[in-house]
C-alpha cells in the first residue's frame, strides 16, 4: 500500500477562514444554481404575467372596438329595419284586406250602400249617372231596391251596367265629372295615404 505524502506549507499572511474546497464549492454551487433557477423562474413569472396583461389589455381594447362597430351599425341599421316592417305590415295589411273585401258576397245592401257613399260625395245633384257591374244592377233590379228610384235631395238617378266596373262598386258620372267608388280604386287611395 502506498501512503500519501504530505507537504508543508507555508503562509506569509494569517489565516481567516478556511473552507474545504470540494466540500463548499459543490454546496454553493447547488445554493447558486437554485438561486439561478429561482431567479430564472420568477423573472419568467413576470415576464408572462406582463405579456399576459398586454394580451389582456389588446383584447380589451379589441372587443371595445368591436363594440363600438356593432353599435355604430346598429344605430343606421335599426331605423332602416322599423322602416321596412312598417312598410311590409302595412302591405300584408292592406292586402288582407284586399282579400277579405273581395271574399264578401255582394248582396243589394252592399251595392245601396256604395251608391249612397258615392252620391253623398258629389255636390252637384242634377244628372247623375251611375255605372254598376251587371251582375250588381241585375241584383238590385231583382229585389226593387229603392235606390233605383233615386233619393229624395238628389233627383232621379240614372242607372247604366258596365263591365269596367267590378263587383260591389261603382262609377258616377255627373256634369263635372266622374266619382270613381269602385273597389280596387279606395284601395289604392288608402295605400297611398298610408306613409310611405
Amino acid at each position: 500500500m502506498k501512503m500519501k505524502s504530505y507537504k508543508t506549507i507555508r503562509l506569509t499572511n494569517h489565516v481567516h477562514a478556511v473552507h474545504l474546497a470540494s466540500s463548499l464549492s459543490s454546496f454553493e454551487a447547488e445554493q447558486r444554481g437554485q438561486q439561478t433557477e429561482q431567479a430564472a423562474y420568477e423573472r419568467g413569472r413576470r415576464d408572462g404575467e406582463k405579456a399576459l396583461s398586454e394580451q389582456l389589455v389588446q383584447q380589451r381594447t379589441e372587443l371595445l372596438e368591436l363594440h363600438q362597430g356593432v353599435v355604430e351599425s346598429l344605430r343606421g341599421v335599426v331605423p332602416q329595419v322599423a322602416r321596412e316592417t312598417q312598410k311590409a305590415l302595412i302591405e300584408l295589411a292592406l292586402a288582407a284586406a284586399q282579400k277579405i273585401v273581395a271574399g264578401m258576397p255582394v248582396d243589394p245592401q252592399m251595392v245601396e250602400a256604395v251608391v249612397r257613399e258615392a252620391v253623398n260625395q258629389i255636390e252637384d245633384n242634377v244628372e247623375i249617372t251611375i255605372q254598376l257591374h251587371p251582375d250588381d244592377l241585375a241584383l238590385l233590379r231583382k229585389h226593387r231596391s229603392p235606390i233605383l228610384q233615386g233619393f229624395p235631395d238628389t233627383g232621379p238617378l240614372r242607372f247604366t251596367n258596365s263591365t269596367e266596373v267590378t263587383r260591389g262598386g261603382c262609377v258616377v258620372h255627373t256634369r263635372f265629372g266622374l266619382l270613381d267608388a269602385r273597389r280596387e280604386t279606395k284601395m289604392e287611395q288608402l295605400r297611398q295615404s298610408l306613409p310611405a
